[in-house]
């Protein structure tokens, strides 16, 4: 947690004079999440387990498309440069299934707190409008939930993990000068600590992050 703080920090504190001396565009979206790599699909190998007396055979786990969304505050600081502070969350159900097994229902949860850079090759920052660029750092604050009965109801296994993400990606907003401003975008994001398996870190959570949305 506090590794991911310090990341962020600079960021933040280097954008500080230019933030003060911008109005600021706030954004909200809905966003759809869609699993890729291992947190698409990830096949554990067979394990003997001394609690139930024999090998249990190869579990798959694979999670949904999941829904969330994002509040956003974007800092022109120049003709084509923003700096915006990106809030949004998202979940994501999926299932563990091994043969001869009882299906284990699964549930993820995270939430992101967030600064990208918003790069305008038109040179429409000021006014956010028009296609754009979109990096960025986040701290993900995740949750973990297995059900081992009722899917809808009985999540008693919880793991709960602080990681450091990245996302890169490309939007459009589109409208007029002023006013209300529709946007579309799509990111990539990609877990960058904590994720190593063998060490008993969850998948990495990477997804293609679609986000439907308005800015004013």
């Amino acid at each position: 947690m506090r590794r991911i703080s310090m990341l962020l920090l600079p960021m933040l504190l280097a954008s500080g004079a230019a933030l003060h001396a911008q109005s600021p565009h706030m954004g909200f979206s809905l966003n759809l999440t869609i699993p890729t790599g291992e947190f698409a699909s990830k096949t554990y190998p067979a394990y003997y387990s001394p609690s139930a007396g024999y090998v249990i055979p190869p579990q798959k786990e694979t999670y949904d498309v999941g829904l969330g969304g994002s509040f956003t505050v974007s800092f022109p600081v120049d003709r084509s440069l923003a700096i915006r502070l990106n809030f949004s969350g998202s979940a994501e159900n999926g299932t563990n299934r091994a043969p001869g097994e009882t299906t284990i229902n699964l549930r993820h949860s995270m939430f992101n707190l967030g600064g990208d850079l918003q790069i305008f090759p038109e040179g429409t920052a000021y006014r956010h409008r028009g296609f754009y660029f979109v990096a960025g750092l986040s701290a993900d604050f995740e949750q973990f939930d297995r059900s081992f009965g009722d899917p809808l109801y009985d999540y008693t296994d919880t793991t709960r993990k602080s990681r450091m993400g990245g996302s890169l990606g490309f939007g459009h907003s589109f409208g007029y000068d002023a006013g209300l401003r529709f946007t579309l975008e799509a990111t990539y994001h990609k877990t960058l600590t904590s994720h190593d398996v063998d060490a008993g870190d969850p998948p990495a959570t990477d997804f293609v992050k679609v986000g439907f949305g308005f800015v004013f």
